[in-house]
């Protein structure tokens, strides 16, 4: 009996104490799960350097409309719905060709990884990584649509999906991997970089605009120039654009979008990339800003007339030249580096006249040209402030001009001419093949009427072309 009284005395003050411990047992899980004010803040700054990467690949893939009025500006009218569709194709093809195979010759994650090639990750597929992989896309797809600039008015839309799916889904992605994979033989990235701070380029001056302009111009010597272009001995006729109008408003697309292009390229806002991201849009702009008032100058010079076409050109040069040392020079530096890019796009031009290569929207002096220029640029230009805020391995070893040595120029010039190398090489197989298989140029009939008409079985100004009741020329 006295033991179920002391039971009973007992019974509640052990409730109280079994409550009060599975309270705090709850309240201890849910802190468990609750985040704590650091990962909070981890999370939210995460989410910020994942939009500044998203908003910039929007911009960058906004570049194709630039690109579709600056070339669909430069061609003929007759030709105008043909360069469209190439345009549209290159984001169509780059999007589904970079996701399944591009990518992982690009940043391949396995093992199989080397210095050369990327293995893996094929058909990407992981989440954590999608915005930079949509980032990368946005590239990949302006790589393969610089190329059709080169070989306009004259392929055959059936040789351009040939080549886009090669040029997208492997000659782009190797370089990629060289330069900017922390794999790639000649990435300032490797833990090991082979000279100085190894090949630096910071947005891709060369791995970008390189490739697609020497691509192009390898095309364009197989592919032939368009009828009547050249005349006898060293006679060359010009053969304008349709559209002034459309070409400007291009050229101002792709300056907009190029703010995606090189400030993007610190792929984060958080750790400092705010600044630098800064930084780089002032160079871009005074680089473009340069480069359009040298081809004023130059153009009024050399052919007595203030040329809008060359203007054009000029800004987009300037652009390209700095988009590989954005990140590592000061503003006078960039200013520089613009102007001699738009002498350098015009030199480009002459010298395709001279060996009778015709580039119908000047893709090769504004890409590749430039873009080499761009590159070995680094190498001169680059500051030791510059190399060391954007976090690059050696700033003392900076540019020649402001007297680090030599060694990073070095890198450069290695770096520059293996991507020549690689993709002149590539693409004269390509294009070979192409040429004896199925063909790269249309027939001349074809050619004189239009590849709108045949190729695509429209008119791009049906009130004026050769279907419509206009009075304006067909070949206009």
């Amino acid at each position: 009996m006295k033991r179920r009284t002391w039971l009973r005395t007992l019974h509640r003050p052990l409730a109280v104490l079994g409550g009060a411990i599975l309270a705090m047992a709850a309240i201890s899980a849910a802190a468990a799960q609750e985040p704590t004010t650091e990962e909070n803040v981890a999370d939210l700054l995460a989410a910020l350097d994942t939009t500044w990467l998203l908003v910039a690949g929007f911009l960058v893939f906004f570049m194709q409309a630039g690109f579709a009025m600056l070339t669909g500006g430069f061609v003929r009218s007759k030709n105008t719905a043909n360069i469209l569709m190439k345009n549209m194709i290159d984001a169509c093809v780059g999007g589904l060709l970079f996701w399944a195979v591009g990518y992982g010759i690009a940043y391949g994650a396995s093992d199989s990884a080397n210095g050369f090639i990327g293995w893996g990750d094929f058909f990407y597929d992981t989440y954590e990584g999608f915005a930079g992989w949509f980032f990368q896309f946005a590239f990949a797809a302006a790589a393969a649509t610089i190329v059709a600039g080169c070989l306009a008015e004259r392929l055959k839309f059936s040789a351009y999906l040939a080549y886009t799916v090669v040029i997208t889904g492997f000659i782009y992605p190797v370089v990629v991997h060289w330069a900017w994979d922390v794999n790639g033989w000649m990435s300032a990235f490797n833990e090991d970089p082979f000279l100085a701070s190894g090949y630096i380029d910071f947005a891709g001056s060369g791995v970008v605009h390189m490739v697609g302009g020497w691509a192009g111009v390898v095309g364009a010597a197989l592919l032939g120039p368009r009828l009547g272009k050249f005349g006898p001995g060293k006679q060359v006729n010009a053969i304008p654009g349709h559209n002034i109008g459309i070409a400007t408003l291009g050229m101002f697309i792709l300056w907009f979008g190029w703010y995606g292009f090189n400030p993007g390229s610190t792929l984060a806002l958080t750790g400092g990339g705010a600044a630098l991201a800064a930084k780089v849009a002032v160079n871009t702009t005074l680089s473009a800003a340069a480069g359009g008032v040298a081809a004023v100058i130059y153009s009024k010079i050399l052919t007595t007339r203030y040329d809008p076409g060359l203007t054009i050109n000029g800004i987009l040069a300037g652009l390209v030249g700095i988009t590989a040392p954005c990140a590592t020079v000061d503003p006078w530096a960039a200013v520089v580096i613009g102007a001699v890019a738009s002498a350098v796009m015009y030199g480009a031009v002459l010298l395709l006249d001279v060996v009778r290569i015709d580039d119908p929207v000047g893709a090769f002096p504004v890409h590749g040209a430039a873009g080499l220029w761009g590159v070995i640029a680094v190498g001169l230009f680059s500051s030791e402030g510059g190399l060391e805020q954007a976090g690059y391995s050696d700033p003392s070893k900076y540019g020649l001009l402001l007297g680090g040595g030599f060694d990073q120029l070095a890198a450069q010039l290695v770096g520059a001419a293996a991507i020549i190398g690689w993709v002149v090489v590539t693409a004269f197989i390509l294009f070979t093949a192409i040429k004896y298989t199925i063909g790269l140029r249309v027939p001349q009939e074809e050619e004189e009427k239009g590849l709108d008409l045949l190729e695509h079985g429209l008119d791009s100004y049906p009130d004026f072309g050769p279907t419509g009741p206009g009075v304006f020329s067909p070949g206009a």
